[in-house]
């Protein structure tokens, strides 16, 4: 008896570790932007007067987050010019992020999305640098937990890090609202100045971040583990990089007028516009990877950029996946990872301006839809990690995507009833306890698929690709909701579940969770 109050003592004074502290203010330093470019962002061009589809395809600005594999290796080798020997190498890159993210939010604070349509173009331009620097804060800062401590640290590290990052969404998503709200701007009488003080006061949030990174020690693993390179090995794999992106770029800077068209024609053809534009764009997304991973191959097979470096940072990591899992079950679990947040996802882009074009105010939907809908969150996923350990991963993560796609039912009552507290909170528990539920056993289901050999690239594809494909259809759901209305939009997205329930059991059938309950 006393050894085991000795044990609770010590595994309790281990929620004190500085480690462990260190996670809950990094994680709420990575919880602040995500918001600010999806639900209070929609809601502030809403107001602003932007019409609906366009307010949907800004969610496009956060395909950083799906595309982060593409640098995680440049960030996770490059050096930065003195603030690498000032602070350390992830130090450096985590604080470099955390100012590009503050810039970002200040420069879409100085913005007013209502004043013409070039403003408009200059805040997706600001949107996308706060994605892409958010994103670039992600991936350091899960190099930095992986690397500052031992195996018995991390579960405590990542617990913390979760409630920090849970902790900035709240205050990005129901602090941002109540604070426009208490500034004096709302869909009828639409103040800039409101939002602009808002989003000042989201960058002011930042430094919390900025100052841990300050005081917070340099792994020491984080040099041990690094690729020997000269200064000019590290300029030409930035070269790589900044060729292969500008190539990205370049395929849908050029192709906007020609893609226009197409897309009218075949809008005729097909006589469906929304099934078109996907198509159209989709071809769009192809062709700039196409181009960006030639223009890379080019650059290593000229010797311009040395082959070992990449090899090391890009191929091993993707052999390894494939050797361990065979190329017939190793494309089963991509396709799962690429599809399983595809309902609420989708339905997570236009929820704001559902409530909002529901008439429910923007305290309202701070209250119930972020602080309420939280609590149910955080609920759910303490509920779905208890059930993945007595029942197991895979059977929760069936559970998951049946609750996920069955909730967004909900959402159609709800668009027949209209403006209702009750049954918003009966929505919103419901749709929030599920998704925790299932993110609880869709975190441990990509754990398990991780190599520790490669964590952060192989980590940084799993969570691209999670988000990929449900971004990409979320930009074109204020389209399809003007199309065929909230009703048959909320039944589209539940019907968008039943691929990644198949996955689910073809999986279960060849795949083993490890050191899972079996």
């Amino acid at each position: 008896m006393q050894q085991s109050n000795l044990q609770s003592v010590s595994t309790l004074r281990l929620f004190f570790h500085r480690r462990v502290v260190t996670m809950l203010f990094l994680g709420f330093s990575a919880g602040i932007p995500l918001l600010l470019i999806f639900s209070s962002l929609s809601l502030w061009l809403r107001e602003a007067g932007a019409e609906r589809a366009a307010v949907t395809y800004f969610s496009w600005a956060a395909l950083g987050y799906s595309f982060k594999f593409v640098w995680a290796p440049l960030v996770d080798q490059l050096p930065l010019p003195w603030l690498t020997r000032m602070l350390g190498r992830r130090r450096a890159w985590i604080l470099t992020a955390q100012f590009a993210i503050i810039v970002a939010i200040l420069a879409m604070a100085s913005i007013d999305p209502a004043a013409n349509q070039s403003s408009l173009t200059l805040m997706a331009l600001a949107a996308v640098l706060l994605g892409f620097s958010s994103a670039t804060q992600d991936i350091v800062i899960d190099a930095y937990r992986i690397e500052s401590a031992e195996v018995e640290l991390q579960a405590m590290m990542s617990a913390t890090y979760i409630a920090g990052y849970r902790i900035g969404m709240l205050v990005a998503g129901a602090g941002s609202l109540y604070l426009a709200d208490w500034f004096g701007t709302s869909g009828e009488a639409y103040d800039y100045q409101a939002w602009q003080w808002t989003y000042c006061a989201m960058a002011l949030a930042m430094l919390i971040g900025v100052a841990t990174t300050l005081v917070i020690d340099e792994p020491q693993r984080a040099e041990r583990d690094s690729i020997a390179g000269s200064n000019q090995d590290y300029l030409r794999f930035l070269l790589m990089f900044v060729v292969a992106i500008g190539g990205f770029v370049g395929v849908f800077f050029f192709s906007g007028d020609i893609a226009g068209s197409v897309k009218s024609s075949l809008g005729a053809v097909l006589a469906n516009p929304f099934l078109a534009a996907l198509l159209v764009e989709s071809l769009r997304l192809a062709l700039a990877l196409l181009v960006m991973w030639l223009l890379a191959l080019v650059l290593v097979k000229s010797g311009i950029v040395g082959y070992a470096m990449v090899e090391r940072t890009y191929l091993m990591p993707i052999r390894d996946f494939f050797s361990r899992y065979g190329w017939s079950l190793a494309w089963i679990l991509l396709a799962l990872i690429g599809l399983y947040r595809i309902s609420d996802i989708v339905l997570g882009v236009i929820s704001n301006v559902f409530y909002q074009d529901l008439g429910f105010s923007k305290t309202e939907i701070a209250s119930v839809v972020k602080t309420f809908g939280l609590l149910m969150t955080i609920a759910g996923g303490f509920l779905g990690g208890l059930l993945a350990l007595r029942f197991g991963v895979m059977r929760v993560l069936l559970l998951g995507a049946v609750l996920a796609a069955a909730t967004n039912l909900l959402f159609m009552l709800l668009a027949s009833i209209g403006y209702d507290m009750f049954w918003l909170y009966v929505v919103i528990s419901a749709d929030n306890l599920s998704a925790g539920i299932a993110s609880a056993a869709f975190v441990a289901f990509l754990s398990s698929l991780t190599n520790v050999s490669f964590t952060a690239m192989q980590f940084a594809i799993f969570t691209s690709l999670m988000t990929l494909i449900p971004k990409v259809l979320g930009g074109y759901s204020g389209s399809m909701v003007d199309a065929i209305g909230y009703p048959s939009f909320f039944l589209v997205t539940a019907i968008l579940g039943i691929p990644a329930l198949l996955l689910i059991l073809i999986a279960a059938r060849r795949f083993e969770i490890r050191d899972g309950p079996g």
